[in-house]
């Protein structure tokens, strides 16, 4: 058996796995932010009461909203900032008496994707995750690529790609302490403020996608915006990468028409693909990242990861 734990900035989700990813068990509590030791204990008892539901022990993964650091151990770059500076992974292996591996919660959602879901069989999978953020993740054989600095798949943080001179004067501040990243100009926060500076008004993107498909030329001007600059970023991916599948995750991935729309646009701004890259929608939404924390062990690796 394979568990899985997601730490999220309002939740702490558990998922169990028998043999070939059958789901078995799921659940839920609030994620404690009042103290890094609250929400240590909170895993533990997760973990602990799923082992006692089901009878039995099984390996744990874990995805956080950050990256352990490879030369601290330290958890940085977390949004749930009462992580940052403590060793997780290690102060939960030392209570759960067992290894546990842990990852950047998009790389759990590209494995998860990559082993069982809308990118299953490929080799080299990219996943995106834009919402109220961009990230991403990649996977090469159904593993994660973590990278030197515990980085790789942060692509949200490069600047726009060939900006044009309006872009380049109005490029938005990042509060990562830059302007014009790509996540001020592609997450749904900046989708809705295009559309604000457009109209002086403030809706959701569903709402401005509901508006472009019923004819409103502000909201449909919005959305070509948006598909043309995700797609120049989306480009210097694949002239890095050339992955065989790119997975959406996020409240954008909501957006339909930018499956349709997206792989001409990328085609036309990357390196001389011969076909286009197929761009798909997550098939397990938001459980990606608690199935990839359990994917984080292979099948024929859990027996090793169970206490003596």
């Amino acid at each position: 058996m394979r568990l899985g734990v997601d730490v999220g900035g309002t939740k702490i989700e558990i998922l169990a796995l028998e043999s070939g990813g059958r789901e078995i068990l799921r659940e839920r509590v609030a994620t404690p932010r009042d103290s890094y030791e609250a929400a240590l204990r909170a895993i533990v008892e997760l973990v602990q009461g799923a082992e006692e539901k089901l009878g039995r022990r099984g390996s744990v993964g874990l995805a956080i909203p950050g990256a352990i650091s490879p030369f601290t151990g330290l958890v940085k770059n977390a949004n749930s900032t009462n992580l940052i500076g403590f060793p997780l992974d290690q102060d939960l292996a030392a209570a759960l008496k067992r290894p546990v591996r842990a990852e950047n919660d998009a790389n759990c959602f590209t494995l998860s994707e990559a082993a069982d879901g809308a990118a299953a069989g490929a080799d080299i999978v990219f996943g995106i995750i834009a919402g109220t953020g961009v990230g991403g993740g990649a996977c090469v054989g159904g593993r994660v690529l973590r990278g030197a600095h515990s980085v790789t798949g942060e692509w949200g943080h490069n600047p726009l790609p060939s900006p044009s001179l309006h872009e380049l004067e109005h490029a938005p501040p990042c509060y990562c302490g830059k302007r014009g990243c790509i996540e001020t100009w592609c997450s749904g926060p900046a989708v809705a403020e295009r559309y604000y500076r457009r109209t002086h008004k403030r809706i959701s993107v569903p709402e401005i996608v509901e508006r472009a498909r019923n004819g409103e030329s502000a909201a449909q001007l919005t959305l070509e915006s948006l598909t043309d600059r995700l797609a120049r970023s989306v480009a210097t991916v694949v002239n890095i990468l050339d992955p065989d599948v790119i997975v959406m995750g996020g409240g954008l991935s909501n957006i339909d028409q930018l499956y349709e729309d997206l792989p001409d646009f990328v085609q036309r701004y990357a390196f001389t693909t011969e076909r286009h890259t197929r761009i798909v929608k997550a098939m397990h939404g938001d459980s990606s990242g608690v199935r990839g924390a359990a994917w984080l062990w292979r099948e024929d690796e859990v027996e090793a990861a169970l206490p003596g």
